[in-house]
């Protein structure tokens, strides 16, 4: 329950980079796995900030 609050608490922007973050942890595990390869994991990340808007 406590993580729901503080989820409560964030701003969108933080939001949606948590979200972001999520999904960048979940292709890193899936490349370390080798579950996907290089290149793969470049153009899903990509594709990932592109749709989402994020410049890290």
């Amino acid at each position: 329950m406590d993580s729901q609050i503080e989820w409560q608490r964030l701003s969108p922007e933080e939001k949606k980079l948590q979200l972001f973050l999520n999904q960048k942890k979940t292709l890193d595990l899936f490349l370390e796995k080798n579950a996907i390869s290089q290149a793969q994991y470049d153009k899903s990340l990509g594709d990932l900030k592109e749709k989402m808007d994020i410049h890290l």
